[in-house]
């Protein structure tokens, strides 16, 4: 299995960021990030998808689009749109619609930071999702690394802190977050989870202080989705792209902090009668199930969670739990950085299912 680790929800000079392509590859590659999806938004710009490489090292460039409403105030309802291959904006005042469009053109929709508060200090609305009738969307941003600066700066003077030390900032995806995601999967639906850096690398000026916010390369060193890969990509722009693309769509990841400890080598799998399944998978209880967690280092806390509800926790870096009830699990784990406990990996669902029931003749 092959892991990758790829920075979503970035921002460039084509709409409100500060950085090029080339600009933004460059800090990806120093970073060792191997996939960057950029979202501009309202605008999708056509071929300039590639690999960029720095000796060995090579990093795949892939562009998207944030969708939403600009004649809307405040601007909610953002969606990110990936793969699809085409100009969506002009649907923007209809999530539905820029969903559908998106499904039919083979390309991916998660909702953008689907609660994102005001932050008053700075003047910003509050910008959450609020359209809860649509449906057939991919999933949502779990974590979002910038919207998270709002819910911790209380002042000015918190934001120039955070502005020279952005370290301090990460939590964890906001909990009323994590309870919708979990509500959304408790009416069965399958929501795949991501999460973005929404990188945008602004220059900020307060007084005399004048600092970029938030530097690419310190949005790539933090929150990642990290995608596991049935093989390595082959170097051929096309075929990497359905490759990362497919991956995304099947849950096949999983949400990393990578500035509190590295998550790469995390994995979260399901063996039964019905044979195995990773992230994102359905696997049939037929009996019983038994999950595996393996962590790359040992987490202050590691929850197994069972449609939103905690069954299990430890300190350590391993878990094997036997279930013999069908239901939606997924896995948490938890590291002191920086002097206080801190999100570190959130893992997709493994869909545990009830096996179908056969009649008296077997079948």
């Amino acid at each position: 299995m092959e892991e990758l680790v790829a920075n979503l929800h970035l921002h460039t000079r084509y709409s409100d960021g500060s950085g090029t392509y080339a600009e933004v590859a460059q800090a990806g590659l120093r970073a060792g990030v191997d996939v960057l999806l950029i979202s501009d938004h309202n605008v999708w710009v056509q071929g300039v998808e590639r690999y960029y490489r720095a000796g060995e090292r090579r990093l795949l460039l892939l562009v998207g689009e944030e969708i939403h409403d600009q004649d809307r105030q405040p601007q909610k309802n953002h969606l990110l749109v990936f793969g699809a291959g085409r100009e969506l904006a002009t649907l923007a005042d209809d999530p539905q619609a820029v969903i559908d469009a998106a499904r039919t053109a083979g390309g991916l929709t998660f909702l953008a930071h689907p609660i994102d508060p005001e932050l008053r200090a700075f003047g910003e609305a509050d910008i959450s999702w609020v359209d809860w009738q649509v449906r057939r969307y991919t999933g949502l941003e779990l974590w979002n690394a910038f919207s998270e600066l709002k819910t911790v700066v209380r002042s000015k003077l918190h934001g120039l802190f955070y502005a020279y030390f952005p370290a301090f900032i990460a939590r964890g995806p906001l909990p009323a977050t994590l309870r919708l995601w979990d509500d959304l999967l408790a009416q069965g639906q399958r929501v795949v989870a991501i999460g973005g850096s929404d990188a945008h690398a602004r220059q900020m000026t307060l007084g005399p202080f004048r600092r970029v916010i938030f530097p690419y390369g310190f949005h790539f060193a933090a929150v990642n989705t990290h995608l596991l890969l049935p093989q390595p990509l082959s170097g051929v722009l096309e075929t990497d792209r359905r490759i990362v693309l497919t991956a995304l769509a099947e849950g096949h990841c999983f949400v990393g902090y990578d500035l509190a400890a590295p998550t790469r080598g995390f994995r979260f799998l399901a063996h039964g009668k019905g044979g195995e399944a990773m992230m994102g998978d359905v696997i049939t209880l037929d009996g019983g199930v038994t999950l595996q967690v393996k962590l790359p280092a040992p987490a202050d806390e590691l929850r197994l969670l069972k449609d939103g509800q905690v069954i299990r926790r430890l300190k350590g870096e391993a878990l094997v739990q036997v279930v013999t009830q069908a239901g939606v699990y997924r896995v948490e784990a938890y590291r002191r950085f920086l002097g206080r406990r801190r999100g570190w990996i959130f893992s997709n669902p493994i869909y545990v299912r009830e096996a179908p029931i056969r009649d008296w003749r077997g079948e």
